[in-house]
């Protein structure tokens, strides 16, 4: 109790005691009791403002106060945004590899020349339902950049916002929109996202300023692009009744800043971290895109037994990260660049990769503030956060001609940046065809010498390398495996590529006495899955690595069937080019085999005369083929590559839907469609 609480109360104590020792009446009994309680109240308020005060003390001296700029306060009203910006255009994109971002943040650029201040915005981080109130703002246009993911499905970022169009009817009247979809032929559902989209916004009063444009990454989406845009905006003209204000100007999307060695602490510079400062250092689930687990490699050796080829099986321990995953989910892999390219191109460019810089946004609305975490070192950003190998886009090309000091490397650039047929052919032949990348470029135009940050700007972000796991939790519950092919091949102009996560798999390896190698991992789920009731049979088709979902799935099926469940048959035709070179995980899978929990239907392609691929099997086996997918509800699994042995496969089972299960040409792609409406025919597939 308070020494102040205490006089009060000895006070007032003193005062009833005087006034009873006069034998007065001045205080009735209520009165005294009603003064015991002021009483008493008034010492539990001195005692807890004492404790208080205390609290509060302790309090301060834990906490230090936070610079105002490193307070982030969250917007997702971009309405908001747009209005106190004075724009008109917002361009959305759906990206699960980083393209579709950079085509939104282009044509936002664009923008500028046709009177319309634009903006890149994430629906991840938007509230999508203002598309009602963008009505509000004068030749307002919402744009969307949308990609197509898996077995057409939304990317991760534009998932929430596919679902609230499908699942609502809100009203769109009055939104003037367009959209530009990325997909590739090679799929079933080629651009399904954006033919939704486009289809959708119509149907909820939306008014299509411009066609959907379809890009095809198996061809050249970057010429689909510059050809759809071209177009694009002369009918916004048109719209809006306005004129191009002429040329581009090429401004700069980001300020570069160089830190003084003495005005950046090293503790808060970034060194790969993906988003938060220290993330790798102090691990903390849960484990995402943007928080990724730093596993280490327990296991990392080679599976071909000869041959020029090298395929790896790793094994990753996620025991520490909390991480559940199920067979057929996706480990994304965060690779580092190799760093030859790394010092190369820091030689070109007459940079010191040690310097620690920052780029930061010119648009003070944007919540991209930075392109990657800064600040960092030029070696850092080369290694961990942009594409070196990545084949430069021409509007690149179209900025790297203002650091040519040679005419005709200069003329080069310009014309590949254009969309003439001159330009287009130009661009295949030098970029696409002869596999350049920025180093290449630099080095086969050396009047070229852009300063390193600006290059840093313009390359696109390092993404993650996603790989089918390769095993299964039943057996494998603290582990992932990976089965990889390496990257390697040698490009027309005589230099050596590799592929990006590959060849650093291939040089991390575990060694006696050292530190296991790390690499930072997260898991993507998959709509790539057993069947629920594990009688069910299933035929897998997987040659060379797309063999690894399906060894997750023996697995699964051959520890269920131990622990004395029924388990349907269980029938898979791999294909390679010879059984003593490159018959990958061949004991495991004989023994299965054995066991009596596979059927094996195996291609050796280049062991005999004449080639034999899975599809050569598969089609032989056609009424065993209709038997499980037409007589006995099975399922139908394909992994691998989709331009070719997808495609053929494909065909194949609606051969045998029609010979074998007698159905009409329509009738079989009905039932082909149904299969895959419900899951029974799933494709993990890639090109």
């Amino acid at each position: 109790m308070s020494e102040n609480a205490q006089d009060l109360l000895k006070d007032a104590a003193a005062g009833a005691a005087a006034a009873a020792a006069a034998g007065g009446s001045l205080f009735s009994t209520f009165d005294i009791i009603v003064l015991a309680l002021l009483l008493g109240g008034t010492i539990w308020w001195f005692y807890n403002s004492k404790k208080e005060s205390k609290r509060d003390k302790i309090l301060l001296e834990k906490y230090s106060i936070q610079a105002a700029g490193s307070i982030q306060v969250t917007e997702n009203s971009f309405i908001t945004k747009l209005k106190t910006s004075g724009r008109s255009l917002v361009v959305f994109y759906g990206s699960q590899t980083g393209t579709a971002e950079e085509f939104a943040g282009r044509l936002a650029k664009e923008g500028m020349r046709y009177k319309m201040k634009g903006m890149v915005a994430d629906p991840e981080e938007c509230d999508m339902e203002e598309l009602t109130k963008l009505q509000e703002i004068e030749n307002s246009l919402a744009v969307f950049c949308m990609a197509t993911y898996g077995e057409g499905d939304p990317t991760d970022n534009s998932m929430e916002f596919y679902e609230w169009l499908k699942n609502q009817d809100p009203d769109l009247t009055g939104l003037n929109y367009a959209v530009f979809g990325l997909g590739n032929k090679t799929y079933e559902h080629y651009n399904a996202v954006a033919i939704y989209l486009d289809k959708r916004l119509e149907e909820l009063g939306a008014t299509r300023v411009y066609e959907l444009g379809m890009g095809d990454d198996d061809a050249n989406i970057e010429d689909d692009f510059i050809t759809w845009k071209d177009k694009f905006w002369p009918a916004v003209c048109e719209k809006y009744n306005i004129e191009s204000a002429g040329e581009e100007e090429l401004t700069r999307q980001f300020r570069h800043v160089l830190h003084p060695p003495d005005e950046v602490s090293p503790n808060s510079v970034f060194t790969g971290e993906i988003a938060k400062l220290h993330s790798l250092q102090v691990q903390r689930p849960p484990y995402d895109s943007k928080n990724p687990f730093l596993a280490q490699i327990t296991v990392n050796r080679e599976l071909h037994r000869g041959g020029d080829r090298s395929c790896l099986h790793v094994e990753l321990d996620i025991s520490d990260s909390k991480m559940r995953y199920e067979a057929g989910d996706h480990v994304a892999v965060y690779p580092i660049n190799d760093m030859d390219l790394v010092e190369r191109l820091g030689q070109l460019t007459n940079a010191n990769l040690d310097e620690i810089f920052s780029l930061i946004n010119t648009d003070q609305e944007s919540s991209k503030k930075h392109p990657f975490p800064c600040p960092t070192s030029y070696r850092t950003a080369l290694s961990h956060y942009v594409e070196i190998t990545a084949l430069p886009r021409t509007h690149i090309l179209r900025e790297l001609v203002e650091y040519c000091s040679n005419e005709e490397d200069k003329k080069k650039l310009l014309l590949m940046a254009t969309n003439t047929q001159e330009g287009k052919s130009l661009y295949q032949s030098f970029v696409v065809d002869a596999c350049r990348n920025i180093v290449h470029i630099l080095e086969d135009l050396p009047s070229c010498k852009p300063p390193l940050d600006h290059i840093c700007e313009l390359l696109p972000r390092l993404q993650p390398r996603y790989y089918s796991i390769s095993s299964s939790p039943k057996l494998h519950p603290e582990t992932v495996h990976i089965t990889a092919v390496v990257v390697k091949y040698k490009t027309p102009t005589g230099r050596i590529n590799k592929g990006v996560a590959t060849t650093w798999l291939a040089q991390h390896k575990p060694e006696p006495g050292k530190p296991l190698p790390r690499v930072p991992v997260y898991i993507r789920k998959s709509q790539f899955r057993l069947p629920m009731q594990t009688q069910t049979p299933i035929i897998m088709v997987g040659p060379g690595t797309g063999l690894a979902p399906f060894r997750g799935f023996l697995q699964d099926r051959a520890f269920v069937r131990a622990s004395g469940k029924e388990v349907g048959e269980n029938i898979l035709y791999f294909g390679c080019r010879h059984r003593d070179e490159d018959y990958i995980y061949q004991e495991e899978l004989e023994e299965y085999e054995k066991n009596g929990d596979v059927k094996l239907n195996l291609a050796f392609s280049r062991d005999q005369a004449n080639k034999v691929y899975v599809t050569h099997l598969l089609e032989n086996n056609m009424d065993e083929l209709w038997d499980v997918i037409g007589n006995r509800n099975g399922n139908f699994y394909i992994c691998g590559d989709a331009k070719n042995m997808a495609v053929d496969v494909r065909n194949i089972v609606l051969k045998a839907i029609k010979e074998k299960g007698g159905r009409t040409e329509t009738e079989a792609v009905q039932f082909l469609k149904k299969l895959e409406s419900v899951k029974k025919y799933s494709s993990d597939v890639w090109s």
